[in-house]
């Protein structure tokens, strides 16, 4: 999703919504969010080509209803509203009169509203007054709450992670303790909505809430008062040197605080570890905001006045987002990772990098959206979202796919595996009058998504109702581990014997886990990466997670033995 900022506007800051829950706290989701965004798929074609389909309408709606906008003060809501009160206003007023059962007004209305906006792009969209409301506790990138991520273990909330500094560690809250109550509410099994949970943490900063918990190896509970606080959201996961030279960095979405923390990582890798080259990581990005994508982009670029982006539409003029010359960091190298779950602003940063040659893009064709939105408001509390103008990348093109078939752009996903893209590069569909040139003359393409230089086949093998098994109850299981044993200070420490694997496998399948979509072999190294990487997790939070996890990760050492070649494009397959 893009989002641009009015010329007239306040500073605003916006936190875009990324794959994962994020209120004062995160539920954490360890199925593969390819996710952005959270794709499921099974090794047999009829049940994975049906959940392809469903992962492409998933996407499809995280891009669409998940990302707050900028509001934009202008007199369209007096606009909308007289709208309101003409030809649609008038029918409703009869309904409402003569119909012979009750009905409600407002949903006659929103449903009205949201025929009208069907018959738009697929970004274009109608937030009713509660939605909003909701949405708009992300706007300042921050929320006000405990400082906690959670995971929900058998029908009891179990924190996984505390925020440093935060009110929760202040109060004395730890990893792994149980939420058995909120104030006087018992909320432990009594499979009570996740959601009305989440409202009962939630809270104006500085109110209180108590919380009841049982501690690993205790029979007593321990009653905490926290005071509720800010708690930032970060929009970049990690970053740290994976070595020889070269930063990993990985963005999971563009808020407004993305440029900020991008520039402290990355005075962090190249002053304090001499990092020279860096891997950039926008795979399952959905995107956010235009200008935060082009001022990351311009750290990357030496030059001032290089055109990197520009939006146009049909009442919108063209406007040009360009270097600014003020290049603060010495990077050399660049490799950007993408998938079919990177779009919109992290769609604009990979199309800079390929068209002005800057570095290496690897993985597979992006999503493929080139809309940008503004936020109007309207008065009763609701907003419209609506697609205002197209942008493009410097050599002119738009990567925004064709949406004259909303059903065919929310199958997109299902499509790249039925014609085999997702396996082979050369079943990509390209349109010759939609070819363009680097500014070194490579060709790349108009008209779908980025195309990366270098193409990496997603692994079939692994997406399965197996392996998602694996994945789902690891951390349930690591957790239970670390009840019954003492897990390991150091990441170089960790070590997955057999009889641990031969448990975690066994603990799969009192999961109601098939095991039997994996070979032998492969079921046993995978179970162990998956363990040695949630181990991590526990001891370094993220970049533990991270560095034992990416040691297996084919992208990444693509990106590596590309960033290590004398000239990483001369590895591009475009042409």
């Amino acid at each position: 999703m893009i989002c641009k900022i009015p010329k007239n506007q306040p500073k605003n800051r916006l936190l875009l919504k990324h794959s994962r829950l994020f209120f004062s706290f995160t539920e954490r989701n360890d199925t593969f969010d390819m996710k952005d965004n959270k794709q499921q798929t099974y090794i047999w074609f009829p049940t994975l080509f049906s959940l392809l389909f469903i992962v492409g309408v998933l996407v499809g709606t995280q891009l669409d209803n998940n990302v707050p906008m900028i509001q934009a003060h202008s007199n369209a809501s007096k606009s909308f509203s007289a709208l309101g009160q003409g030809k649609i206003e008038e029918l409703i007023r009869y309904v409402d009169a003569k119909y012979v059962d009750d009905v409600s007004r407002q949903r006659l209305m929103e449903e009205a509203i949201g025929a009208i906006i069907h018959e738009l792009d697929p970004h274009s969209s109608y937030i009713s007054a509660e939605e909003l409301k909701r949405v708009n506790e992300q706007l300042e990138g921050s929320f006000e709450g405990i400082g906690v991520e959670f995971m929900m273990f058998d029908d009891t909330l179990t924190i996984v992670s505390v925020l440093a500094g935060g009110p929760s560690e202040k109060t004395g809250l730890k990893v792994g303790d149980k939420i058995i109550g909120i104030n006087d509410t018992i909320v432990a099994g009594k499979n009570k909505p996740l959601n009305k949970i989440v409202d009962q943490l939630k809270g104006e900063k500085g109110s209180t809430v108590v919380v009841s918990v049982l501690r690993s190896k205790e029979k007593s509970q321990r009653k905490f008062v926290i005071h509720r606080d800010a708690i930032p959201i970060n929009s970049i996961d990690v970053a740290y040197t994976i070595g020889n030279g070269i930063g990993y960095l990985k963005i999971n979405r563009f808020s407004a605080s993305t440029h900020e923390e991008f520039m402290k990582h990355l005075e962090a890798l190249v002053e304090k570890e001499g990092v020279k080259d860096l891997i950039l990581d926008l795979r399952h990005n959905p995107g956010g905001y235009l200008q935060q994508a082009t001022m990351l982009l311009s750290q990357l670029f030496k030059e001032k006045g290089k055109l990197l982006v520009y939006t146009e539409g049909r009442t919108v003029k063209r406007t040009d987002y360009k270097t600014s010359g003020r290049n603060f960091f010495s990077i050399d190298k660049v490799a950007v990772l993408i998938d079919e779950g990177s779009a919109s602003a992290s769609e604009i940063v990979a199309g800079a990098i390929q068209d002005l040659d800057r570095g290496i893009i690897v993985g597979r064709r992006s999503f493929g959206k080139g809309l940008v939105q503004e936020q109007y408001n309207l008065n009763d509390g609701s907003a419209l979202r609506l697609t205002v103008a197209r942008y493009y990348t410097p050599s002119g093109r738009s990567i925004q796919r064709a949406y004259n078939d909303l059903k065919e752009y929310d199958a997109d996903i299902a499509h790249r595996y039925q014609n085999g893209e997702l396996e082979d590069v050369n079943n990509i569909v390209t349109i010759d009058s939609l070819k363009f040139r680097t500014s070194k003359g490579r060709i790349v393409y108009g008209g779908g998504g980025i195309i990366p230089d270098i193409f990496v086949p997603l692994d079939t093998s692994f997406y399965n109702e197996t392996y998602n098994g694996l994945r789902n109850y690891t951390p349930q299981f690591v957790f239970k581990l670390a009840e019954s044993r003492e897990l390991p200070k150091r990441l170089e420490d960790i070590s997955i014997s057999e009889d641990v694997i031969d448990e975690f496998l066994n603990y799969c399948k009192t999961k109601k886990v098939m095991l039997d979509k994996l070979g032998t072999s492969v079921l046993r190294a995978e179970a162990k990466r998956l363990l040695e990487a949630r181990i991590a997790n526990q001891i370094q939070g993220n970049i533990g997670y991270y560095q034992i996890w990416n040691k297996g990760d084919i992208v990444i050492q693509k990106a590596i033995e590309a960033l290590q070649a004398s000239d990483p494009l001369k590895l591009s397959a475009l042409k």
